[in-house]
Parts: C-alpha cells; sequence; structure tokens
C-alpha cells in the first residue's frame, strides 16, 4: 500500500458516515426508535476513526529525528489502535447500554417510515463504501484470502475499512429487522434487542481490530516472499557466502529494518569487506525496496558456533542458514 494508506476508502468512508450518521439521527428523533440512535452513534464513531485514520497518516510522514530516529511510521499502528477502543467503547457499549435500556422499558415506534427510510438510504450508502474499500483492498491483496489480508497487512487502514464497513452493513441489516420486528408485533422489544445485537457485534470487531493492531505494535518481521528476496539478495556466492543469521522489523507499513550477519573470506580486505557489505545493501534495496533501514555484520562463519545456538533462527523475524 502507498503510503497514503487507502485514503480513497478512507475518504469514501468518511463522507457515507457523516450522511448517514446526519440521517438516522433525524430517524431517532422522530420515532424514538433505540436503533436508529445506536446506529447513529455508530456511524458518528466511524466517522470519528476515519478523521482518526487520516490523521495518523498524515503524523507517520514526519521525518525522522534524534529522538525518534527511526521515524514516525508506527504512528499509522497507534491510530488504527485507537479506532479499536472507540468502536469498543463509545460504539458497542452505547449500542449493548442503549438496547438494555429499551428492554427494559420499550414503547412503540413512532412514524415508522423514517427508521425504514433512513435504513434502506443507509444500506446503499454503506454498500458503495463497502465497495471502494473492496476495490482499494484487491489491488494489493494479491492472492490472499480476506481473512489472512486482514491479518497479514502490514497497513492497517484498509483491514479497518473493511472491518469497519461490514459491521456497519450487518449492523444496519440488525437495525432494520429489530425495526421491522418491533412494528409488525407492536412490541418495542425487538427494537431493543436489534440494537443488543448491534452492541455486541461492534464488541467482537473492535477485539478483532485491536488483536491485530495490537500484533503490528509490537512489532512484526517482514513476510514470507520479502524474507525470500531478502535471504537471495544479501548473497554474491563470492565475497558475501553465507547468511549467517538475520532479523527484520517492520518499522511501519511501508518501511522495514533489516538486521543481519553475514559471512565473508577470512583473507578479504577490509576495503573488500566493505564493498561486499555495501553491494549487498543495494541488492537487497532493489529486491525489497521498503527495506530502508538496513544493517549488514560480516564474519567468518563457524559451523560450530553455529550449533552451539548464535543462529537465532527459531526467534522471531529471524530466520537461519
Amino acid at each position: 500500500m502507498s503510503a497514503s494508506g487507502g485514503t480513497k476508502a478512507i475518504v469514501a468512508a468518511l463522507a457515507a458516515n457523516l450522511a448517514i450518521a446526519v440521517a438516522k439521527f433525524v430517524a431517532f428523533l422522530f420515532s424514538g426508535s433505540s436503533s436508529m440512535l445506536a446506529e447513529s452513534v455508530h456511524s458518528l464513531a466511524d466517522s470519528g476513526n476515519q478523521g482518526l485514520l487520516l490523521l495518523g497518516g498524515k503524523k507517520a510522514q514526519r521525518e525522522a529525528t534524534p529522538q525518534h530516529p527511526f521515524g514516525y511510521g508506527r504512528e499509522r499502528y497507534i491510530y488504527a489502535f485507537l479506532v479499536s477502543i472507540v468502536l469498543f467503547s463509545v460504539g458497542g457499549m452505547f449500542a449493548i447500554y442503549e438496547g438494555y435500556e429499551k428492554i427494559k422499558h420499550p414503547h412503540e415506534i413512532e412514524a415508522w417510515y423514517w427508521p425504514v427510510g433512513v435504513l434502506v438510504f443507509a444500506i446503499i450508502a454503506e454498500s458503495f463504501s463497502f465497495r471502494t474499500a473492496i476495490k482499494e483492498s484487491n489491488e494489493i491483496r494479491g492472492g490472499l484470502s480476506w481473512k489472512d489480508f486482514v491479518r497479514r497487512a502490514k497497513a492497517p487502514e484498509l483491514p479497518v475499512v473493511l472491518l469497519e464497513d461490514l459491521g456497519a452493513l450487518v449492523g444496519l441489516v440488525l437495525a432494520l429487522a429489530g425495526v421491522s420486528l418491533a412494528l409488525a408485533t407492536g412490541d418495542g422489544l425487538w427494537d431493543g434487542i436489534g440494537t443488543l445485537c448491534i452492541g455486541v457485534l461492534l464488541i467482537l470487531i473492535a477485539i478483532i481490530l485491536a488483536a491485530e493492531t495490537k500484533s503490528l505494535l509490537l512489532g512484526e518481521a517482514a513476510g514470507v516472499d520479502e524474507v525470500k528476496r531478502i535471504e537471495e539478495a544479501v548473497v554474491d556466492g563470492e565475497t558475501v557466502t553465507r547468511l549467517i543469521h538475520m532479523r527484520t522489523l517492520h518499522l511501519g507499513p511501508e518501511e522495514l529494518l533489516v538486521a543481519a550477519k553475514v559471512a565473508v573470506q577470512h583473507d578479504d580486505t577490509a576495503t573488500e569487506v566493505a564493498a561486499a557489505i555495501n553491494a549487498a545493501e543495494e541488492r537487497i534495496r532493489a529486491a525489497v525496496p521498503i527495506a530502508r533501514v538496513i544493517y549488514l555484520e560480516p564474519d567468518i562463519y563457524s559451523e560450530s558456533a553455529a550449533s552451539a545456538g548464535l543462529n537465532p533462527a527459531k526467534s522471531p523475524g529471524g530466520t537461519g542458514h
């Protein structure tokens, strides 16, 4: 993903959610439907979330400083994690509270055409937003399944927007079902049950988002394909004869740190080793352009030292030969 982090999908979702939030709140004022109130708060929270994603993308582009020598790429992970917190607290917990209150004190829905009309409009608008997110994701998803894409994506914005839009669509269907059953039976209890289901749905999505962004915040290694390309690029077979061990770490979605110990010939001069290291770094950057921070340590390969445990192949992000 480019540094924009799927800006088109974020902006589309922001525009849709702002319009939907206003429409839902108007419908709540006219009908008194708790599902409408929960959904309006949900859409308002989603709008704030998209604002957070845009802000995180902007802050992540700042230049590195002496206090932050590796830059600010992880700002995007932090703001994506904040999105999960907002979705859980503002969206999910509010909907559960509102649903509980409506179940305890049910009342009939007034002016039924307002909530039904707004929900149909919202489903159409969210479908367009979801379609934009799917289209943007397909450009970088490759052959991954949707589940693997959400789990493996190093740029958090598109998975966040995808899950938010999916949750919004399912929530709208639940709200429509709750309102329809309340109208059909004349019992406002169904409206409260629909609201409660929306809250549970939002909390589940928030937990998934929190788990995925937590992994990114802790620091994830490069993908399997990227690691393989780096391994193939670092060894030239002449001066750099072997990759002893390597660790990789995403400093941000589009910035990768590579630290490796490489084997060189025991009789190479310092000048030859320095030239070989520089050449290896150039090959790595050509093979994996996001590998922007590279530290290569030359060494003389020792079979006995490797077998004694100096090769951290089993450590996170590590590989060895």
